[in-house]
């Protein structure tokens, strides 16, 4: 069986349950596959509720103590709620585990049986945060029979923290963390029993036990600790005895000969080849204790499941990648042989190179407060688009999945450029969280379809730029280059051809395509201001090596006066941006370089909303609009 899904009401940022239009039974507020589930999104957004919620339901095989305060319970405006209520529904039971849980499953109704793990806090004095009271029970509603120890221990979670101090905790000593995954270990279990008779010929053990009362009984008759003993007790313990009562002492190893004694002194220590390192970074100690951990759960007998917060900590973009891969091997979801005892993994990052290296399919988004998983059933990706995504969705393209606003473009140009322009006219998308997701020439609408779906959408601003390559009349036939001219269209079929460019559009994903033809063109039409500002970038453009300050200065200059004579002159925007686009379209100046250039003047050029091209003013206004 697995964890299939979690019900929230009224924890930290989940308020009252969603319900479904005719008031049904709660929806739940994040459903898992038996596999991995990579939960993204940025900070805020609900993920470690998520993961706190199962601990709280399930609790831990470390045994760590997650105190309820008053910060867990959901605030909506100025009112607090007094309770919350959390679900944890396991399903696909196999006829043992049905055998184990019988009395605690719930029929539903398709006839199938399920596990449901209900925790309700009530707040008993909001004055003091640690007063509340915790009740666990199982069903539906969860009015069915207790959980018992035997059957909550069977379902305790593996946690790794997201600031996990991962060198203590492979440290030996006292109820250390690798004594308690070494203890449960099966291969563990013969090594309870002592196999040392010191009056056996041979003086040998070969338990753990037995090891250690062997070592016992030669620290007891060595040279150095007997004198010491017999000093101890003839000379000090002796004379302070009364009556019958003779006071002696024994030296002895610390603490009882049992297993769980010796494996406390054991510790866990990373080795490159044959060499120990003795002091090396978190991110390995963090891969060390990732490794001791699994190595629990590829034990254990029900419902595996490793919750792991951010487990890119301290970790190499290279090492974040073999760690994805491990827990995705672990978890029977790659390609390869399937592991005999499969670990359900869910686990949270904000690492793009994790993101990139997991299956989309595989991915959860969370956005406030809200799960939208990218499984098939739930997006309009189709098979090709998954295919497509496995691809090319990399680390620069990622970071869609952490942003409140996504601007996806067709070039290297656009990803330059229209930052720079949107701070400029006061919509940074640094300051209101967008990305821009370069797809180049292709796949445009294979992204955006990530964030479309049916029913409540990813409240993610989209906006799809593009160009809308269409050229202007008394454009010649070499700048053509094969594309239709405007001019030459009835106002219906532009409509149409502008249309076609933006047929799927829908909920939060927008396109924005060109007033006229490309991203330079329609910038220097669009305003003298900024055709002043293009032509200075085509001519520093077109320099056979990257000028000088002073050679840019004198080319800044010169462009400049330049637009003010055509200016000057009487000549249309139109015309004008014709003479500057030219180099760019005969491929006389690099358009990236062009764009870099830009981006450079425009650090010292004022810009308003009103030098824009239309299409790019509302594409910044969409962008920079909260989702709905």
């Amino acid at each position: 069986m697995y964890l299939a899904c979690l019900y929230a009401e009224n924890f930290r940022i989940f308020g009252a349950a969603p319900r479904p239009d005719d008031g049904a039974d709660p929806l739940p507020r994040a459903e898992f596959g038996p596999a991995a589930n990579v939960l993204v999104g940025e900070n805020g957004s609900g993920k470690t509720a998520i993961i706190d919620a199962i601990r709280l339901c399930l609790q831990t095989t470390a045994g760590d103590y997650y105190r309820i305060t008053t910060d867990d319970f959901h605030v909506n405006g100025d009112v607090q709620a007094d309770a919350f209520t959390l679900t944890c529904a396991f399903k696909d039971l196999t006829p043992r585990e049905h055998g184990v849980f019988l009395e605690h499953l719930t029929t539903e109704e398709d006839g199938t049986c399920a596990l449901y793990i209900t925790v309700r806090a009530q707040m008993i004095d909001p004055g003091r945060s640690h007063r509340t009271s915790l009740t666990t029970r199982t069903g539906r509603d969860g009015r069915g029979p207790a959980l018992d120890g035997t059957a909550r221990e069977l379902l305790k979670a593996t946690y790794l923290r997201p600031l996990r101090d991962a060198e203590a905790e492979l440290r030996a000593g006292r109820g250390s963390r690798l004594s308690q995954i070494l203890a449960d270990y099966p291969a563990m279990q013969p090594q309870k029993e002592s196999d040392f008779n010191p009056d056996r010929t041979g003086d040998q053990a070969t338990t753990l036990v037995g090891i250690l009362k062997r070592t016992e009984h030669h620290i007891q008759n060595n040279d150095g600790i007997r004198t010491a003993r017999n000093d101890i007790n003839t000379n000090y313990l002796q004379k302070f005895s009364i009556g019958a009562d003779k006071l002696h002492g024994k030296i002895s190893v610390a603490g009882d000969a049992t297993l769980a004694r010796a494996l406390e002194r054991l510790e866990l220590r990373l080795f490159a080849g044959d060499k120990a390192w003795t002091k090396h970074g978190l991110g390995y100690s963090n891969a060390l204790f990732m490794a001791a951990e699994l190595l629990l759960l590829n034990n254990s007998e029900l419902a595996p499941l490793l919750l792991i917060e951010e487990p890119e900590a301290h970790l190499h973009p290279q090492l974040q990648t073999r760690i994805m891969d491990l827990l995705r091997e672990r978890a029977g979801d790659s390609s390869g042989v399937q592991p005999d005892a499969p670990v359900q993994v869910i686990c949270t990052t904000h690492s793009p190179n994790l993101a990139s290296a997991t299956p989309v399919k595989d991915l959860t988004l969370v956005s406030r407060g809200a799960t939208f998983s990218l499984a098939p059933e739930h997006t309009r990706l189709d098979r090709d688009d998954y295919a497509f995504l496995t691809r090319f969705l990399d680390v620069t393209k990622a970071n869609l999945f952490f942003a409140r606003g996504v601007a996806i473009v067709e070039g290297d140009a656009e990803a330059i450029l229209l930052p720079a322009l949107a701070r400029a006219v006061g919509r940074s998308f640094n300051e209101n969280g967008v990305s821009i997701v370069n797809v180049g020439s292709v796949g445009l609408f294979r992204y955006s379809h990530i964030f479309q779906r049916e029913g409540r959408q990813i409240p993610v601003q989209v906006a799809c730029i593009r160009d809308r390559d269409l050229v202007p009349a008394n454009t010649s036939d070499d700048m053509r280059k094969k594309l239709r001219c405007s001019a030459e269209m009835n106002q219906q079929e532009i409509d149409e051809h502008v249309a076609n460019l933006s047929k799927e559009d829908d909920g939060n994903v927008r396109t924005f395509v060109s007033d006229h033809w490309t991203l330079e063109y329609d910038l220097a039409a669009a305003s003298w201001t900024l055709a002043g500002l293009m032509n200075q970038a085509v001519r520093a453009a077109g320099k056979s090596t990257w000028p000088t300050a002073e050679q840019l200065k004198t080319s800044d200059k010169q462009a400049a006066q330049e637009v003010q004579d055509w200016k000057d002159a009487g000549r249309s925007l139109s015309d004008v941006a014709l003479d500057i686009y030219e180099p760019l379209r005969m491929d006389r100046s690099s358009k990236t370089i062009a764009a870099q250039h830009a981006a450079r003047v425009l650090q010292n050029t004022p810009v308003d909303d009103k030098d824009l091209p239309p299409y790019l003013a509302a594409a910044f206004d969409h962008l920079c609009t909260p989702g709905a």
